[in-house]
C-alpha cells in the first residue's frame, strides 16, 4: 500500500520526505445568511445549472485549505505539483494558518475562498487536502459572489460539504477529484485534465486497470454489480458521511432522478449501514436513478467486534433496489481515482463498467 493511501480525514501528521497525504471529507434559509448577504427569503435559488470557464495550458490555479491544517512540506509538494502540470501555482493568504486541527478560523477560511472566486488571474481552486471543517463554512459563504465569478473547485473528502452546498446555493458544476496532496497517478490526471480542460459532448471513463488488480489480493477493490442496467440523470454526492451530515439543512443533496456516488474511508460497517439508512430515510435511495459506490478503502469491521462485512452492509441498502446499483468503482480515498463533475448529466453502464459525461463540464 502507498504511503497515499494510508491517511484518514482525521488525523494529519505531516510529510515525510518523498510521501504524500490524501484526506480522508432543504431549501430554507441559513439562520446565518444575514451575515453572508449569500442567502436571503427574499432571494430565491437559482435554478439554471451554470459551468465554469474551462482550464487551459499555463493557467493560475489557487491552492486553498478550507478543511484540516496543513505544513510546509505538503504546500511544496502542492506547488510542485501544479508546476509540473504545466500550471501556475497562487497561494491562498492563510494557507498556513492553524486553529486546532484545522486550517484557520473559519473566517479565515471562509476569507480564502472568496479571494480566490474574486482573483480575476485565478482560473482553478484546488483544494490541498480534506481533512475536517468544511461544514462550518457553508453558513458564511457568499453564494452570489460565487455565482457571479464562477470557477473550477476540485477536490474531494470533506471538500463534498462544499461542493454540495455551491452546487445547491449557487447551481455551480464543482468537480469531486483528486486533492493537491493526492499521489501521482497517471489515470488520475488523465481524466482530471479531460474533464477539466476540453469541452466534450460525450466522454466515457473507464475504471483503472491499477485498482482491479490490486482486487486480486484486497477484494474491497472489486467492481461489483448488485443491480445491472443503465441509468441516466445528473450526478450527484461524494463523501458519504458528508451527505449525510447535510441532510435536513439548505444544503442537502437533492438526489432524486440522479445518479448518486458515494464513497468512504476508515470507516466501520455498522456506521456506513447508519448514514446509508438516514439518506433511504431522508430522500429514499429507491428514487435515485441509480446508485455508485466507490472503493471504500479500510472500511471493514473493527477489532474483533461481531460485524457485518463491507460488502454485506452495502448489500443491505442496494439489493432491494430496481434501479442499477453497484460498487468498487474507481473514486474515493485512492489514488487511481475518475474525477466526477457534480451536476453535471451522465450514464452509468453496467454491462461495460463505466460512466458517460453526456454535456461539457465546463464552457
Amino acid at each position: 500500500m502507498s504511503p497515499s493511501d494510508k491517511i484518514s480525514r482525521r488525523a494529519f501528521a505531516g510529510l515525510a520526505a518523498g510521501a504524500v497525504l490524501l484526506p480522508s471529507a432543504a431549501h430554507s434559509a441559513s439562520p446565518d445568511a444575514s451575515r453572508s448577504g449569500s442567502l436571503s427569503g427574499s432571494r430565491p435559488m437559482p435554478r439554471t445549472l451554470i459551468k465554469p470557464p474551462r482550464l487551459h495550458a499555463g493557467d493560475v490555479i489557487g491552492l486553498v485549505a478550507p478543511g484540516g491544517r496543513i505544513n510546509d512540506e505538503a504546500i511544496t509538494y502542492a506547488v510542485a505539483r501544479i508546476d509540473a502540470l504545466g500550471f501556475r501555482p497562487r497561494l491562498a493568504k492563510n494557507l498556513r494558518a492553524v486553529h486546532g486541527g484545522y486550517a484557520g478560523a473559519v473566517q479565515q477560511r471562509v476569507d480564502d475562498l472568496h479571494a480566490m472566486f474574486t482573483d480575476r488571474d485565478v482560473k482553478a481552486i484546488w483544494c490541498v487536502r480534506g481533512g475536517s471543517g468544511c461544514i462550518s463554512l457553508l453558513a458564511h459563504i457568499d453564494y452570489a459572489l460565487i455565482r457571479a465569478n464562477p470557477k473550477i473547485l476540485l477536490g474531494y473528502s470533506d471538500i463534498s460539504a462544499l461542493q454540495l452546498a455551491i452546487l445547491k446555493q449557487a447551481r455551480l458544476v464543482t468537480f469531486h477529484g483528486p486533492v493537491a496532496l493526492s499521489g501521482p497517478s497517471d489515470y488520475a490526471v488523465e481524466h482530471m485534465l479531460a474533464v477539466l480542460m476540453h469541452r466534450q459532448d460525450s466522454y466515457t471513463i473507464p475504471m483503472a486497470l491499477e485498482n482491479s488488480r490490486r482486487a486480486l489480493l484486497e477484494p474491497h477493490f472489486s467492481l461489483r454489480t448488485v443491480t445491472s442496467g443503465q441509468a441516466t440523470g445528473p450526478l450527484i454526492g461524494g463523501n458519504l458521511s458528508l451527505v449525510s451530515a447535510l441532510m435536513g439543512t439548505p444544503y442537502a443533496a437533492d438526489f432524486r432522478k440522479a445518479i448518486l456516488f458515494l464513497e468512504e474511508v476508515n470507516e466501520a460497517p455498522y456506521r456506513i449501514d447508519r448514514w446509508l439508512t438516514q439518506l433511504d430515510l431522508a430522500v429514499g435511495l429507491r428514487h435515485a436513478a441509480a446508485v455508485m459506490i466507490g472503493i471504500c478503502d479500510r472500511c471493514g469491521p473493527e477489532d474483533e467486534e461481531p460485524s457485518l462485512t463491507l460488502d454485506e452492509t452495502l448489500d443491505l441498502h442496494l439489493k432491494p433496489l430496481v434501479i442499477p446499483a453497484v460498487s468498487g468503482y474507481s473514486f474515493g480515498h485512492i489514488r487511481h481515482q475518475f474525477t466526477l463533475p457534480l451536476g453535471v448529466m451522465a450514464r452509468l453502464d453496467t454491462a461495460r463498467q463505466t460512466v458517460t459525461l453526456l454535456e461539457p463540464a465546463v464552457s
